[in-house]
């Protein structure tokens, strides 16, 4: 898998925006994490699951990384049920 397999068209800015951050990070282990999840599900996100992503997209990648393999505990303000289901979406993933 090499990138965003998904067109952003259709999508409002703000999706469009958040798909391409999840592609465009800059650790090539959180783009396919992140990049993979959106792609698949950005255009089902709530408004209030959107905010959270945009979030967790401020984040440090190297942070994200050690959160989603369980290397380090998610801290509280991250570890809600969309962090969850990202966690789970990676786990049925082939890479």
């Amino acid at each position: 898998m090499s990138g965003m397999t998904r067109s952003s068209g259709g999508l409002e800015i703000r999706r469009k925006k958040a798909l391409y951050r999840s592609w465009h990070r800059g650790m090539r282990e959180v783009d396919l994490l992140l990049g993979t999840f959106a792609d698949a599900r950005i255009d089902t996100l709530s408004s209030g699951e959107l905010d959270q992503y945009e979030d967790l997209l401020d984040q440090l990648d190297a942070d994200l990384l050690k959160w989603m393999t369980g290397e380090a505990p998610v801290p509280e303000q991250y570890d809600h049920p969309l962090f969850r289901r990202i966690q789970a979406f990676r786990q049925v993933m082939p890479f």
